[in-house]
């Protein structure tokens, strides 16, 4: 069945734009006389809904323009109204619109569908819900400190999809680690004072002489308070 006009399904039925209908129609009456000529038949919030669509003006700006949209059974009967061979040929369609959605292998069909959206939902949802949990026991009562790497995983292991370059990263934006200069990755000041990262100091050797590395440490204290911030989009 070749497509006269475009359908979309609203509220589990099915409807087109009143603005298409009548440009398809090919009517002569313009599009605000013939909505009011016709629509008194017809129950509004119903049979049609209010709406705003968009046309592009000469100069390719968009214009807000009233339209409606409308269920297939009031298009059926606006065609037939129109008394045209254009409006003959627009009912038959909507009347096979109709047959093949109350076709009960197509309410099946819907209703499957459905359903599956409502299951996707509600694990979507169920691991929203337990995702607090989780991320709350992977460091509950940990009172050793670890590298950032080492948080990553854990927080990528209870489903918060960050790893150890972007979770250094989320640390310099915000303030706990030091972002430039010799001190790179260095925990702020701020860190330091609220105890939730500290600095493991270490000399490495290499044919070039001596060095200090810095590490930057999570402490148990500074884990729980992390994890609350990531809680925070879960909320």
């Amino acid at each position: 069945m070749n497509e006269l006009i475009k359908v979309t399904i609203k509220n589990d039925q099915q409807v087109v734009s009143a603005r298409d209908l009548h440009s398809g129609l090919n009517l002569k009456t313009r599009f605000s006389k013939w909505v009011s000529q016709n629509f008194n038949e017809f129950v509004e919030n119903t049979d049609f809904t209010s709406v705003t669509t968009v046309t592009v003006v000469n100069n390719g700006a968009r214009k807000p323009i009233q339209d409606y949209a409308i269920t297939v059974d009031m298009a059926k009967q606006l065609s037939m109204m129109s008394h045209t061979e254009r409006g003959k040929q627009y009912r038959l369609y909507f009347i096979q619109l109709e047959a093949k959605w109350n076709d009960p292998s197509e309410i099946v069909k819907r209703g499957y569908g459905i359903l599956m959206d409502e299951n996707i939902h509600l694990r979507m949802e169920n691991k929203k819900m337990q995702m607090p949990a989780l991320l709350g026991s992977a460091v509950s009562g940990s009172k050793a400190s670890v590298n950032v790497g080492t948080f990553a995983k854990v927080l990528r292991q209870k489903g918060i999809e960050i790893g150890q370059n972007r979770l250094f990263d989320w640390l310099r934006t915000n303030g706990y680690l030091i972002s430039d200069g010799t001190r790179h990755n260095v925990p702020t000041q701020k860190s330091m004072e609220l105890k939730i990262m500290e600095v493991r100091e270490s000399v490495v050797t290499t044919n070039h002489g001596s060095k200090t590395r810095f590490t930057p440490l999570i402490t148990g204290k500074g884990q729980q308070y992390f994890v609350s911030k990531f809680l925070q989009s879960f909320k």
